[in-house]
């Protein structure tokens, strides 16, 4: 899945995100979207329920109040409102829309996949649902990221005043 990626996630969104495609925008660690985007659940209107686990992802996301008005109501919501919920991290001009991800997409581009992998996990695993075991995994990795020849390499590089050559994982 989306969110299972151990990479970043960058959604770019222009128009409509109804639906499912608000499903997949929730999943990703960023969304990013044009000022005319447009997102929406209508299952109210369908007469259809969600998982758990969809329901879920947008309580996370924003909020049990704006999740209850966006599951609810069924209306669309434009960008600016999309925004003031935390559904949209950016809101954008239309046609400085792939620029901006693309300024946007840089400081992940430069950074330690490991490290990001690492709190990405973090991340995810918190919430009201932790248990110890999960808590004492993600404590595990973040410590491990420390003894990685990609520490080394961003410690080095720091050190020179250089920019880290990260290597790719095998």
């Amino acid at each position: 899945t989306v969110m299972a990626s151990p990479k970043p996630t960058i959604a770019m969104i222009r128009g409509y995100c109804i639906g499912g495609g608000t499903g997949i925008a929730v999943c990703c660690d960023m969304r990013i979207c044009a000022e005319d985007a447009q997102f929406g659940v209508p299952a109210a209107k369908l007469g259809l329920g969600y998982s758990y686990e969809h329901i879920r992802k947008l309580v996370d996301l924003v909020g049990p109040s704006a999740a209850k008005e966006i599951f609810y109501t069924a209306r669309r919501f434009n960008a600016e409102e999309a925004r003031g919920m935390r559904l949209a991290n950016r809101v954008v001009p239309a046609d400085e829309l792939d620029a901006a991800v693309e300024v946007e997409i840089k400081p992940y581009l430069a950074a330690a996949p490991a490290a990001v992998a690492a709190s990405k996990a973090l991340a995810r695993s918190l919430g009201p649902d932790m248990s110890e075991t999960v808590i004492d995994d993600t404590i595990r990795r973040l410590a491990n990221t420390w003894e990685t020849p990609e520490a080394q390499e961003g410690i080095t590089a720091f050190f020179d005043k250089r920019k880290p050559n990260w290597v790719a994982a095998s």
